[in-house]
């Protein structure tokens, strides 16, 4: 899966200092609601982290031909998190994507991807996505609500997030895992190719399954 070399594109992205938008965490309370509270053991997770690529996954998973899945990633990003364990709706999240980064492992398929019919690459090398809103869902899980731009069209998108853990790792970086999915239909961002089966279904379904694999290690 990767392409580019993802040590040393990790080197650059802390170089860099990606872009950082707001996310709120903020629990879910309705009429009779009773308000999710912040795991008061989490207050110790809060600052920046950067996603480290070497052990994370940004894919996507897609139906091809009605009876198949295609997976794939892109192995180019950039990332800055900002985590508040103490007051969750402080937290806030920034993603950008090199969309001729994207990798399924066929070099002919991966060619077609970043072409016009899907990310287009050459005129739109970069797809973000920036969070809005979070709503702390249930012990673990959290509700972010972002805007996905893709080939310039913008829309909210909502990520469920699980949070798996956290530790110190044998070099003594601290580490925190998050695993993350949402569901789009690519028409909407102009992803278009419709080509049909003799039977009538799409050759590539509607429906593009979006996976974040997190795992983020604590700036310095």
């Amino acid at each position: 899966m990767n392409l580019f070399g993802r040590n040393s594109f990790h080197r650059r992205a802390q170089q860099s200092g990606a872009p950082v938008a707001s996310a709120a965490l903020v629990a879910t309370t309705g009429a009779t609601a009773t308000a999710v509270l912040p795991d008061p053991q989490l207050a110790g997770l809060t600052g920046e982290w950067l996603i480290d690529p070497a052990h994370s996954r940004i894919g996507f998973s897609v139906r091809h031909a009605m009876v198949t899945t295609v997976r794939g990633a892109f192995t180019e990003y950039e990332s800055r998190l900002y985590f508040d364990g103490r007051e969750p709706a402080r937290s806030r999240a920034d993603i950008v994507l090199y969309t001729a980064s994207v990798d399924t492992g066929v070099e002919q398929r991966d060619a077609h991807l970043v072409g016009r019919q899907f990310l287009d690459a050459g005129a739109h090398p970069r797809m973000t996505f920036t969070s809005t809103a979070v709503d702390l869902a249930g012990k673990d899980v959290y509700r972010m609500t972002g805007d996905l731009t893709i080939k310039d069209t913008t829309r909210p998108v909502v990520l469920e997030l699980t949070y798996i853990g956290h530790v110190t790792d044998a070099f003594g970086d601290e580490r925190v895992g998050f695993d993350g999915t949402t569901t789009i239909n690519r028409s909407d961002w102009g992803l278009s190719y419709d080509a049909r089966l003799a039977q009538g279904g799409a050759m590539v379904s509607e429906k593009v399954r979006l996976q974040f694999d997190i795992a983020a290690i604590r700036a310095s």
